[in-house]
């Protein structure tokens, strides 16, 4: 086996050089980037270095059937002074082959430099169970107990999962984008929109796709209209059922949980003012949040206004003497504090207040101006503990609705509540289906 060294500037000068030097059936060993030249480790110039090797006996010169010389690792353009000869160095046969997870050396094969295969581990308990299978022989014992150990170590790493979807969802992205200009124009601007509004490339995906579907089969069907009704109605599809409904009218106790800053307080101060005006139920007031400061002071002037008695707790026994105090009310709105909830030990904190007391209805309050990536996390850390209803702020500090969505898509989450402005209590309404598709679809008032 031969191995040389390679400093260049490019990956395909790389690769021409490897080529040519160590012929087609060369495997690369590995890449990395370095520094060469300048005055003390400072300045230097970036290059890349390139470890390859071959299986075959030394290459020999086609036209004279002698062997080549052996070639200097030269940096591309790089002084004189810089030029030191090639390390070459003889390593067992087969080295390259083992390292890459192969047993023996195949033959050569017609392609250009090969690179190992990438298992999908988010499929791999699936191929573990299929190697199981009468057709599944040609793999061995080894192969598939390795496969399954994969699976359970995968399984077993939540944060590994969802960076592997993430990936998989970026690449997904990649290749939507990597087809426009392939598609119909009528179908490109719609993907241009579905991608504006921050949805997720699975979602994009399945949207074009049965666009495309509903094409093959209707040679009529790219008209504007036409396609404008289908996108709404896969869109309605993907929320179906879980539109926003009002609170209910034996809802005794109501919970408001959710990360810093979404504006939990000023949206129960809109419900509850909603409540007292409109529907003239006696309401009472219970704070928690004892964190931020002056938190007390803006929940109690909401309570002085609206004139119901209002509750500070620091613990799950403060929280049952002010229920017991607020016996009378008829709707208690409670208020939790804003926390780091990307952390399960305060959501399972919270959750233990919570729990206090029976037959209550929690809230997970949402900004639609924070990442969804953020919200996601929150939510995965919610949903366990039987949250189910979501309820976005800040619907007029943006123009993306998307997050809202992917939201519905990845949970079993149910729209409630949005809200609008600063207002108390106007700026507050039901989320319904057909509003979140408007303006999704650019088309809402």
């Amino acid at each position: 086996m031969r191995v040389k060294r390679y400093v260049v500037e490019t990956m395909p000068e790389a690769l021409q050089r490897i080529r040519s030097e160590l012929g087609s059936d060369a495997v690369i060993l590995s890449t990395k980037d370095i520094r060469t030249g300048g005055f003390l480790g400072l300045f230097g110039k970036k290059k890349i270095e390139v470890v390859a090797a071959t299986d075959t006996a030394e290459a020999t010169d086609a036209k004279a059937g002698r062997p080549l010389p052996a070639s200097p690792v030269v940096s591309a353009k790089a002084p004189a002074a810089d030029m030191a000869p090639a390390a070459v160095t003889t390593v067992p046969k087969n080295t390259a082959v083992r390292a890459y997870g192969g047993g023996t050396p195949a033959a050569p094969a017609a392609a250009k430099l090969s690179m190992p295969h990438v298992p999908d581990v988010l499929a791999a308990q699936e191929t573990a169970a299929a190697s199981t299978l009468p057709h599944a022989g040609t793999r061995s014992a080894s192969a598939t107990a390795a496969t399954a150990a994969a699976a359970r170590g995968t399984a077993n790493d939540p944060d590994l999962l969802a960076e592997i979807r993430q990936m998989k969802d970026m690449m997904r992205t990649m290749a939507l984008s990597q087809t426009v200009g392939k598609r119909h124009p009528l179908v490109e601007r719609w993907a241009e929109r579905l991608a504006e509004q921050d949805l997720s490339a699975s979602i994009v995906s399945d949207v074009l796709g049965s666009i495309e579907l509903r094409a093959e089969s209707e040679p009529d069907f790219l008209t504007e209209d036409k396609v404008r009704d289908h996108v709404r109605s896969v869109l309605l599809g993907f929320v179906s059922g879980r539109g926003g409904t009002p609170l209910a009218p034996d809802a005794k106790v109501v919970n408001f949980v959710g990360p810093t800053g979404v504006g939990k307080t000023t949206t129960i101060a809109k419900l509850a003012a909603d409540q007292v005006l409109r529907s003239h139920r006696k309401t009472g007031f219970i704070t928690a949040d004892t964190y931020r400061i002056a938190a007390v002071e803006q929940l109690k002037t909401y309570a002085t206004i609206l004139n119901v008695p209002m509750e500070v707790v620091f613990s799950p026994s403060d929280l049952t003497k002010a229920f017991d105090r607020l016996d009378t009310c008829e709707i208690i709105f409670m208020d939790t504090a804003g926390r780091n909830y990307r952390n399960e030990r305060y959501v399972s904190e919270l959750n233990t207040l919570l729990q206090a007391r029976g037959g209550s209805d929690t809230y997970l309050v949402l900004s639609l101006t924070n990442k969804f990536s953020d919200m996601k996390v929150i939510a995965e850390h919610f949903v366990p503990y039987g949250v189910e209803k979501v309820l976005f702020t800040k619907w007029d500090e943006t123009g993306s609705y998307g997050a809202i969505l992917n939201l519905l898509y990845e949970f079993p989450l149910r729209l409630s509540y949005v809200t609008n402005g600063q207002n108390v209590p106007e700026d507050i309404q039901l989320l319904t289906e057909d509003m979140l598709v408007d303006w999704i679809m650019g088309e809402g008032a």
